[in-house]
């Protein structure tokens, strides 16, 4: 098994683990981090996913030894529907999915995190558009999701000089929502993910689904969208014991995160 599921109250820990291959994706393994992707997304008990990569790298994206490789059985799926190479990059969840980042995300694997709502990354964690120096494109959102995530600029910076980032830059950049010290980023990141299903689930996942909505949508349209996903939560009566929870305090030992 090149993809590992396991759970921890409602917080799914979900591994690549392709260690020779600094957990590179090739085509089994693209098919089953989708399929694990939709396995947590359906299940009921489960709020929170945790993506990462085993003996301390993220994932350094497409096997490119796959792909030279003729075995159909192996090789990483280019096609313009369906799942992407990388077999999560086109879905859209219905819950957050946090990354937990150490060693290298690049190329196919800075896809991957960007994909995820979420990084928490290590101070030595590097970024980068490595792809870029053998010739071969972005094919799993990253052209579009980089630029949404950091700014054409910064986003452009990344994509042709093919150059690495880690640390404080990849905090400025936006690339890191937070930085851990070496090799505690995946316990990190299950503490964020367990206080993230702590909160009232329907508004969160009301408030994040719209937020990705919004991007093909006129202003008109998206905030059309807001109401229809708001009113939807508001009929769950989720809100109700919320302000419950208001009225005798508890918003004042909410602490930061």
């Amino acid at each position: 098994m090149t993809v590992h599921f396991e759970t921890e109250g409602a917080v799914a820990i979900i591994t690549i683990d392709r260690p020779s291959v600094a957990n590179a994706i090739d085509g089994p393994t693209a098919a089953a981090l989708a399929s694990t992707f939709r396995r947590f997304d359906e299940e009921p008990a489960l709020s929170v996913a945790v993506l990462t990569g085993s003996n301390g790298r993220f994932c350094a994206g497409n096997d490119l030894k796959s792909m030279q490789r003729n075995d159909p059985a192996d090789r990483i799926r280019v096609e313009p529907d369906g799942d992407g190479p990388c077999g999560v990059t086109r879905m859209l969840l219905s819950k957050p999915v946090i990354a937990a980042i150490e060693g290298y995300a690049v190329a196919g694997g800075l896809e991957v995190a960007c994909w995820c709502d979420l990084r928490v990354a290590a101070t030595d964690a590097v970024f980068g558009v490595f792809c870029r120096r053998w010739g071969i494109p972005l094919m799993d959102g990253g052209t579009i999701r980089l630029t949404r995530l950091i700014g054409h600029s910064n986003a452009l910076d990344l994509m042709l000089t093919g150059r690495g980032v880690a640390g404080e830059e990849a905090l400025r950049m936006g690339l890191a929502n937070r930085l851990v010290p070496p090799g505690k980023a995946l316990p990190e990141a299950i503490a964020m993910a367990h206080q993230l299903a702590d909160l009232p689930q329907a508004a969160m996942r009301s408030d994040r689904l719209s937020s990705y909505e919004q991007w093909p949508l006129e202003l008109k349209e998206a905030l059309r969208n807001e109401y229809e996903h708001g009113v939807a939560t508001l009929k769950t009566g989720e809100m109700f014991g919320g302000l419950e929870d208001f009225a005798a305090g508890d918003w004042r030992e909410t602490p930061p995160t």
